[in-house]
Order: structure tokens, then C-alpha cells, then sequence
């Protein structure tokens, strides 16, 4: 029986367009770190990288680890262990401009706690590319914390990233539970569905900011709009009872 909801972030619990958001605070992070002697295109060229690396880790070290083992490689002359500091920084503070690019949804905090409410637990399962100040700081735009999940995956703790079903392996290791317990609820048919699905575990497909970008059918998994998405979490757990 499904007793454990993961839930993706970035366009499912926080409404976005991905591309806007990224082009919108990569001009922050770039204003952030430039000052240090980075030139500005080569250092978002960098970033993009680092993130490949993450997206690529084999699970021999944690996403953090990867990122940064690649950005310094690619700036030997320029880098400084202090700059992780310096992003983390960027993360808790002036990245809170990158809200204009993304919507409002007044609905999540009160799905989260009814969930809650109703003896699930909660997992918050967004692509650890991010460290957990730049998570924390989204949820912020939607009512919600940290706290209010039972574990979230950031780059600190995940050495492994979407669409790699090791992800979701990794957080069913990490929460102890097995597949047929938890149910995937995201925004993207390929990250959030298929790479569950290939994990073994049921999924949901919220398609107020759909990504698709294998042209997958629709149909080819349970889908909803987020207005709809309690009730659509409700019949999937009792389809498995």
C-alpha cells in the first residue's frame, strides 16, 4: 500500500517555465561571482557543465563533490574553495529575485499538510542539482520549508541525479521504504515518470507545466492538473490497496 509521496519541485509544487527561470537567475549567480575574476559567458558555460557532471555522477561521490570537482578543474587559475561559501550565499539571499520567474501556488502547502494530515509521509524529490539553501529558498515562495518533508533531496546528500532510476532508488535506501509504498507526482514524463516507473514505483503526472520532451503520449501515465491532484493521489492509493 502507497504510504509515501514524493514530489518533485521546479514546475510541479512551484509553477515555471524551467528555461525562463534558469536565464533569470543565472544573471544573478553571474553578478554574484563574475566580481571574482570570472568572465561572465564562460562561467554560465562552466555552470552548465557542472551540472552534466551531476547529471552524469556514477554514485561514487556526492552530486556536491561532482559539481565542484568539474568547475575547478575548469578554472584552475581562478578558483577558490571559499567560492562555494560565496554561492551559498548568492542562494539565501539574491537569488530570491528569481521569483518574478516563476508563478504563485497557493495550493501546495495546504496539499502538503493535508497529506501530512492523513499519516503520509512526504518526500520532496526535486533534481539535486541545487544546494539545500537554493531548495529551501524556493519552497519559500510557496509557504513551505524543509521541515515539512521527511527528507529532501539536495546536492549534499543525493549521488545521483533524475533521470537516472538510481535517484529514486537511492531515496527509497535513504527513507526505508520499498517501491510499492511510494508514489512519484511530477511535471516532466521522462524524470519524473519514467525513470519512477523503471524504479518500480507509481507515478502522476501533473500537467499544469508539463515538460515532455521524449513526446511521450500523455495517456501513457496517470495525469492531472495540480487543482485535481489530491483527489488524484487518493485514487491511485486506493487502486493499490
Amino acid at each position: 500500500m502507497i504510504n509515501t509521496i514524493l514530489f518533485d519541485l521546479d514546475g510541479t509544487l512551484l509553477p515555471m517555465d524551467y528555461d525562463t527561470f534558469t536565464k533569470g537567475y543565472f544573471k544573478g549567480l553571474v553578478g554574484k561571482l563574475a566580481p571574482l575574476g570570472y568572465d561572465p559567458k564562460t562561467l554560465v558555460d562552466c555552470v552548465w557543465r557542472g551540472t552534466a557532471a551531476m547529471v552524469k555522477n556514477d554514485g561514487t561521490c556526492p552530486n556536491m563533490d561532482r559539481f565542484w570537482q568539474t568547475f575547478a578543474a575548469l578554472n584552475p587559475e581562478i578558483w577558490d574553495p571559499a567560492h562555494m561559501a560565496l554561492t551559498d550565499s548568492f542562494y539565501t539571499n539574491e537569488f530570491h529575485a528569481a521569483k518574478q520567474f516563476t508563478g504563485e501556488n497557493p495550493l501546495a502547502k495546504p496539499l502538503i499538510d493535508t497529506l501530512k494530515a492523513e499519516g503520509f509521509r512526504v518526500v520532496l524529490a526535486t533534481n539535486p542539482l541545487f544546494p539545500k539553501v537554493g531548495i529551501e529558498s524556493r519552497l519559500g515562495w510557496i509557504g513551505l520549508t524543509c521541515a515539512d518533508f521527511d527528507l529532501v533531496t539536495t546536492y549534499e546528500n543525493m549521488h545521483y541525479c533524475k533521470p537516472n532510476p538510481k535517484y529514486y532508488d537511492e531515496i527509497l535506501g535513504m527513507i526505508g521504504k520499498t517501491p510499492e509504498e511510494c508514489l512519484m507526482v511530477g511535471n516532466n514524463t521522462d524524470e519524473d515518470c519514467a525513470a519512477a516507473t523503471a524504479a518500480g514505483l507509481e507515478t502522476i503526472l501533473v500537467t499544469d507545466c508539463l515538460i515532455n520532451e521524449s513526446c511521450t503520449p500523455i495517456a501513457a501515465y496517470k495525469n492531472t492538473t495540480f487543482a485535481d491532484l489530491l483527489n488524484a493521489i487518493r485514487r491511485t492509493v486506493k487502486e493499490t490497496i
